[in-house]
């Protein structure tokens, strides 16, 4: 048989390797007739069974095959280099096309995105605004809304619905809310005596607070776009939970222990500058400049109540020891008393003799007297139930830049724009412990513990006080900025802290 007769049936080539089917007896090269019975299993001629071992080898001289006429000369081999240089030239330029198709259809896809997100923004905000007026326009909605969100108290809202169409404003404090204040005061001083007498036995030793370190820092609960919080407040009952206010509007609840954000508070218009977590209910309260103070449910972070009290910047808030009614103070000159469960304000007071600018407020634990101060360096004592100023506390320098009364009820805290803490005998009405601290340095907050063991100081660092001694326990200077707010956990066992450098940080043992 001639060799170059041989041609394989399927590739239509002469075969290197030719084999023989006996099925059909047709010739193929060997590799391929192999793969085709491996998948197929029969011949491909006449479509019968085959199998591998049923092939037979032909013997035949080994295939050279002759190079093509198209390459035997330099000038065939230079137009075969140019026609291979042509082809990859086209291959590129169609890559490049194929390159600028995608980026457009990129381009195009990222410019929607854009648009969808400024669109759901803006929708965002309307849904804010219109909850804001629905909010406003008919509190009894709001606290129906909030008894569903592990609000107690339901009996508010019948009375808010019974008193709609009553003025939100000037309410007036009614014989009843007195005796309710009255009540709570004999109640929690006659506690306080009992506990002013022992140290509670899991309080933090001094020594051990000596040894607290950083444990925890967030640095990102708030917006970066606009760094900085400025409040801070935990949960009287489960200090695990904790509320920061911060520069981006927003409100934000923290869970320590699960190093999780709980919710997310936004409806305000400009920063948050003050916020109060509830010591017993899931409710928050937070304060802006924007001139408005907002009472949020937490776990669904709506706000149920929003109370305008006040017609320029919120500077300070303080909760009633009834957890009823909430304190305010603004730079319109004015405080006021303010019931949670319906919005509306029961009293609005000026200081007619000395008018000026407040700048924060806290209340006496009893809950009978509260403090204010002021941007002319004046401590102001008042009477809730006279609404009267009863005593004035002078001898700062600057504005008053934070307030604090200790739990045994006879020492109040106080700071300026002075680089110094003024402790005050309410007993005496007198001075009678100065703590200086560096030249040019700053307090923005002060905070006893629940016992009245130790004081915080927050502002260019933390410093802790050992109360009665005044022996400085420890500085805290891991903050990179202005720390804004400071608080003890229950008995000491931690410390929060805040800052302008936009961290809450923990330290303990």
């Amino acid at each position: 048989m001639c060799k170059m007769a041989l041609i394989c049936s399927i590739s239509n080539e002469v075969p290197e390797n030719p084999v023989i089917s006996p099925v059909s007896g047709s010739i193929f090269e060997r590799r391929l007739i192999e793969k085709y019975v491996a998948d197929n299993g029969t011949d491909p001629v006449n479509g019968e069974a085959l199998d591998k071992s049923m092939l037979i080898d032909v013997k035949a001289p080994p295939l050279v095959k002759p190079r093509p006429p198209s390459a035997t000369s330099i000038p065939a081999i230079l137009k075969i280099l140019q026609d291979e240089w042509d082809a990859v030239m086209l291959h590129s330029f169609t890559l490049r096309q194929q390159l600028q198709t995608a980026r457009q259809e990129l381009s195009h896809a990222l410019y929607q995105h854009d648009a969808a997100c400024r669109v759901i923004a803006r929708l965002t905000k309307e849904v804010t605004a219109a909850r804001e007026a629905l909010a406003t326009l008919k509190p009894q909605a709001g606290i129906t809304a909030g008894a569903t969100a592990n609000i107690p108290h339901p009996q508010y809202a019948a009375e808010a619905f019974d008193r709609a169409d009553q003025p939100r404003e000037g309410a007036g404090m009614t014989e009843e809310v007195i005796r309710k204040l009255q009540d709570k005061a004999t109640v929690l001083t006659a506690e306080r005596k009992k506990r002013g007498k022992v140290v509670p036995e899991d309080l933090v030793k001094a020594d051990d607070i000596r040894a607290y370190k950083q444990i925890a820092s967030h640095p990102g609960l708030h917006s970066a776009s606009v760094p900085g919080i400025l409040a801070l407040d935990l949960h009287a009952a489960d200090t695990s939970k904790v509320i920061t206010g911060g520069n981006d509007k927003n409100a934000v609840v923290f869970n320590k222990e699960t190093e999780q954000v709980v919710a997310i508070l936004k409806g305000h218009t400009k920063k948050v500058t003050s916020v109060i977590y509830h010591p017993e209910e899931e409710i928050a309260f937070t304060a802006s400049p924007d001139t408005t103070i907002k009472v949020w449910t937490v776990g669904s972070a709506n706000c149920v109540q929003t109370i305008r009290a006040h017609d320029a910047a919120v500077t300070g808030i303080s909760l009633h020891a009834t957890g009823d009614y909430l304190l305010s103070c603004s730079t319109d000159e004015h405080w006021a008393f303010s019931d949670i469960r319906t919005g509306r304000v029961l009293c609005k007071v000026a200081d007619g003799s000395a008018p000026h600018a407040l700048t924060c407020a806290q209340f006496h634990p009893d809950g009978l007297i509260f403090g204010t101060g002021t941007a002319d360096s004046m401590i102001k004592i008042w009477d809730l139930k006279e609404r009267t100023n009863v005593a004035n506390f002078p001898g700062h320098s600057g504005p008053i830049t934070a307030i604090s009364f200790s739990e045994n009820g006879y020492y109040l805290a106080t700071s300026a724009d002075d680089s110094v803490v003024k402790l005050w005998d309410l007993r005496k009405l007198k001075n009678f412990k100065t703590i200086t601290l560096d030249e040019n340095a700053e307090v923005k907050s002060l905070c006893f513990d629940q016992s009245g063991t130790y004081l915080a100081v927050a502002g260019t660092d933390v410093r802790v006080y050992l109360c009665k001694q005044w022996q400085e326990l420890a500085v805290f200077g891991e903050h990179t900025q202005l720390v804004t707010g400071v608080r003890f956990a229950h008995n000491a066992r931690f410390i929060a802290t805040t800052s302008m450098d936009r961290s809450l940080k923990f330290f303990s043992t």
